[in-house]
């Protein structure tokens, strides 16, 4: 609740919009856009007026303004006669009017800025990243899942994975690593966020209708990570083609029977990890042979990951560079267009 007389504290501020009170001070100390009434003692009071400037200034980060340049904004329109619109009960993440991500003509492979901004290890990345980095920083769920949607809409899913999704996951990941294990909840959220996202896609696709044998996506023993597999899976089931889930750490005993059960024309395996790598594993499965006598085949393994690099492929293998790549590679098993979808 607001006081009308006096505001509200920074600390309410901070838990309304979704970021530390720290934050908050930063954007007033650094940028100038704090309350105009400080009260007595120069302790900080929020009025509905000042929160609703707060939220612009969370929706254009979110939207990978830079907070410089976002600030600069939310000071012209203060000291404009047309003031923001006072609506304290709507979080910034739920304003009906947030930019949307990619907004403009510009290419996927423009818009890029070599500013910090979100406190990740971004380097020179797409603007979109910025965005979504600041969102999760903030735990802002409902903005995160925003960004993942419009960008997905506007670029594709290919695109939107490897040059946003992905140099994102990986920022969170290196500053993880390097910061004494903090910030684990920022992968968690964006994590189960990028998942959500990317299986909605893979539900939203025409179910497929194909009678051919199947593509096999699994992680080798050990290995938990299974984003990349959600985009390939996600790909294929854009372009209709059949293929099963097996998920993360899928033991070798549960893979090579479900590769004999089901017959596959590939089997995707992922690694992230040369530790996890089990190239014995990939050649055990790629001299799987099925189907009738005189005419059994074998699929072919596609090793998918950093995992993989270093020794030279073996016979029934395949290395992509990424998503692309890869999607290509399947496709062209089916006889189907490598750049559809």
């Amino acid at each position: 609740m607001y006081d009308s007389d006096h505001g509200i504290t920074t600390g309410a501020v901070a838990r309304r919009l979704g970021v530390s009170p720290t934050t908050v001070r930063s954007w007033d100390r650094r940028y100038g856009i704090g309350p105009l009434d400080r009260g007595d003692g120069r302790h900080r009071r929020w009025t509905p007026a000042d929160v609703a400037m707060l939220e612009e200034m969370c929706r254009l980060t979110a939207s990978g303004v830079p907070p410089a340049e976002a600030a600069r904004t939310v000071r012209r329109v203060r000291a404009s006669p047309d003031a923001l619109p006072v609506n304290p009960g709507v979080p910034a993440s739920a304003a009906p009017d947030a930019p949307s991500v990619g907004a403009g003509p510009e290419p996927p492979s423009a818009a890029r800025r070599s500013g910090a901004g979100s406190g990740l290890p971004l380097g020179d990345v797409r603007q979109e990243c910025r965005g979504l980095a600041r969102a999760a920083m903030r735990l802002d769920a409902p903005a995160v899942e925003e960004l993942l949607r419009a960008a997905l809409a506007e670029y594709g899913l290919v695109t939107s994975w490897e040059e946003i999704m992905a140099p994102t996951l990986h920022a969170v990941g290196k500053k993880w690593e390097s910061s004494d294990d903090r910030y684990v909840e920022v992968e968690h959220l964006l994590s189960w966020h990028v998942s959500t996202a990317l299986r909605r896609t893979a539900a939203a696709a025409p179910a497929a209708t194909s009678q051919a044998p199947p593509v096999v996506l699994a992680c080798v023993p050990s290995e938990q990570h299974t984003l990349p597999l959600e985009a390939l899976a996600a790909g294929l089931a854009e372009r209709g083609l059949p293929l099963r889930m097996f998920g993360a750490s899928v033991p070798a005993e549960a893979l090579d029977a479900a590769v004999r059960r089901s017959g596959p024309v590939a089997v995707a395996l992922w690694s992230q990890a040369r530790s996890t790598a089990n190239h014995a594993l990939a050649l055990h499965v790629a001299r799987t042979a099925f189907g009738v006598r005189g005419a059994r085949s074998a699929p072919l393994v596609v090793l998918a990951g950093p995992g993989w690099r270093g020794p030279a492929l073996a016979p029934g293998t395949v290395r992509p560079a990424g998503l692309r790549e890869a999607l290509a590679v399947i496709s062209r098993l089916y006889g189907e267009d490598a750049g559809a979808g």
